[in-house]
């Protein structure tokens, strides 16, 4: 008998969701990931749960209807998490005319099934706040509801129900070969040792390294897939207001600007196609003056490739372009032979839709085994069984029992961790009881907390992935955390 149902290589956001909706089946499964999760093309993701104008003008009507389906879902389970938001879209004289952009926001509005956010408008920016960090010529715009997520936190908290409901998910160990019988034998080096793993299905979701894994781990014709890199940039807080921009540039590309970690103004994305290491991607030197001459087309304050802060980058496979069918929503391919164990490769799409993707995914497995009905539409993520109106109110909460936050750090806190949050800071009277401080927010409570229950084990893996404190941690404080976290016994 096999020791798991499933075996899942990569843990990026395909990986986990896949582990979370199986493991909540009733199926056994273990994930096994060679780095840290999401530390791939899931950190880079444009941070939007969205309908998506650019496939709306493209008149992939359905595909927008269910997105925007996809959106309500994760409103409901992960409310901490998927913020709403008004989108703003300065109309410009050279780009797509003003009767074109109404006339597809109200088509956007009219595909929502139930609409849960206010409908699009039209705005004079010349006498509201949105246009206040405009240039002048600007005087229209129009403004629509969707939604920005914390897409790092996203991947973490699916790993955590998937542990939560019996999944064993390993970072640090890499598999490097697996043999197809009736059952698949997979050998991974876990953190320094030999483990042999059997399980009756296996699911490749490597992202970038699908093609890679499949001919050289698996040793089977891989899929035909391409690598393309998503980039974008981080600078200072352009504007003050709430919202995200959205800017019409001259090749027709939409770029988005989004508040970011307080502080920061996210600018993105530019993509490209990719060759080579996928473990080693930066952004190159145009695609960032790309980025920045597309902003300053529309921002009043100018912004050069020398204000950047930091540029995010990552790369994943996508369906070859030289075929003429390709999944809107991200390739799901199944393969069971006879007398071979089946094998599922998932890998690219959006954020938006992984969930539904995941449940497509594991569906295939129905005929091989008993499980239970599809359940990821109507379960709130950890720390997320909450309705997202009553953030506010759960922020007040917060601040009320642990009067030493800020409402920024309660802020942060929550946005994190939800109707969770007393896992993290406990009994604590004084910021002093939370142990060291790392930085203006870091504490070795929360640091305990990432290394034992959310898999965290270097400093990285909590400054850029289970928060972006990195941005603001000085270098003294980040050579105190990696000593810190060398006294913490971290999550197995």
């Amino acid at each position: 008998m096999a020791d798991y149902d499933v075996a899942i290589i990569g843990g990026g956001l395909n990986g986990v969701s896949v582990a979370r909706d199986a493991a909540g089946r009733g199926l056994r499964v273990i994930l096994l990931e060679q780095g840290d999760l999401g530390a791939g093309a899931s950190q880079a993701s444009p941070r939007l749960i969205h309908g998506d104008l650019s496939v709306l003008e493209r008149r992939a009507f359905l595909r927008v209807r269910a997105a925007l389906a996809e959106r309500d879902i994760w409103l409901r389970i992960a409310p901490h998490l998927v913020r709403p938001m008004r989108f703003v879209i300065p109309a410009h004289s050279d780009e797509r005319p003003s009767w074109l952009l109404r006339s597809g926001l109200l088509l956007h509005d009219r595909l929502a099934s139930r609409p849960r956010l206010p409908a699009s408008a039209t705005i004079d920016v010349t006498h509201h706040p949105f246009g206040n960090a405009l240039k002048r010529p600007f005087g229209t715009a129009f403004e629509y509801s969707d939604c920005v997520v914390d897409d790092s936190r996203l991947v973490i908290l699916n790993a955590v129900d998937a542990a939560e409901r019996g999944a064993v998910i390993r970072t640090g160990a890499r598999c490097v070969r697996a043999d197809r019988l009736d059952i698949w034998r997979l050998v991974a080096i876990d953190r320094g040792h030999r483990q042999v793993v059997t399980a009756r299905a296996l699911a490749n979701a490597t992202g970038a390294w699908t093609a890679s894994v499949a001919e050289t781990v698996l040793r089977i014709p891989p899929p035909s897939v391409a690598t393309a890199q998503i980039s974008q940039i981080v600078v200072r807080r352009l504007f003050d207001t709430e919202n995200v921009y959205v800017f019409q540039n001259s090749d027709r590309r939409l770029i988005f600007a989004s508040p970011y970690e307080r502080d920061f103004t996210l600018i993105g994305t530019v993509g490209r196609a990719f060759k080579g290491d996928p473990a080693i991607v930066s952004t190159p030197a145009p695609d960032v003056a790309y980025l920045c001459d597309a902003a300053n087309r529309y921002f009043r304050d100018r912004i050069e490739p020398v204000d950047v802060i930091r540029t995010v980058s990552g790369v994943n496979s996508v369906m070859d372009p030289q075929r003429k069918r390709a999944a809107p929503d991200g390739p799901v391919m199944f393969d069971a032979r006879r007398r071979k164990a089946p094998l599922l490769t998932i890998f690219g799409g959006d954020v938006t839709t992984a969930r539904r993707r995941a449940e497509s995914a594991v569906s295939r497995f129905t005929p091989f085994y008993p499980m239970s009905p599809r359940w990821t539409a109507k379960t709130p993520l950890p720390g997320g069984d909450f309705a997202w109106p009553r953030f506010d109110a759960l922020l007040d909460a917060a601040r009320e029992r642990w009067r030493f936050l800020s409402e920024a750090q309660a802020q942060r806190l929550v946005a994190a961790y939800g109707t969770r949050l007393e896992a993290v800071l406990g009994d604590a009277k004084d910021r002093t009881d939370l142990g060291p401080a790392f930085g203006p927010e870091l504490t070795g409570a929360e640091v305990r907390y990432l290394m034992t229950k959310e898999w965290a084990r270097f400093p990285d893996d909590i400054l850029w992935r289970r928060s972006k404190l990195g941005l603001t941690m000085p270098a003294e404080d980040r050579n105190a955390l990696a000593a810190f976290m060398a006294t913490v016994v971290e999550r197995r």
